[in-house]
């Protein structure tokens, strides 16, 4: 399949995937590091895949902070942010979402610079 586990905390839980395409080693450091400076925010598993890495985190709101601050440092990249239903919580009645944050290097076509 292509897939392989570089972390694993043991905890299931996740609110946002923070998606890197292609796998850019000084991109991931930064991403690392904002996550480590980050109280209350947890990594709860990174997967690898010949094409990137998937970093699944505690916060769907600093998932988007880090994005934003992607965006702002590195050039040449595009920034898509999405989110999937998840679940319906039942007690207050409204949907659960899980967001991805996709960093993906931008396409250069013919003809475009």
């Amino acid at each position: 399949m292509g897939k392989s586990i570089i972390y694993d905390s043991g905890d299931q839980y996740y609110e946002a995937k923070i998606q890197l395409r292609p796998f850019d080693e000084k991109i991931y450091t930064f991403i690392q590091e904002m996550l480590e400076n980050r109280k209350g925010v947890f990594i709860s598993r990174i997967e690898k895949f010949k094409f990137g890495v998937d970093i699944y985190i505690s916060s769907q709101r600093y998932a988007r902070t880090i994005g934003d601050q992607l965006k702002r440092k590195f050039k040449g990249w595009d920034l898509i942010i999405s989110r999937t239903l998840h679940t319906r919580d039942k007690l207050k009645s409204r949907d659960i979402y899980r967001g991805t944050v996709c960093f993906k290097k931008k396409e250069i076509r013919n003809g475009e610079d």
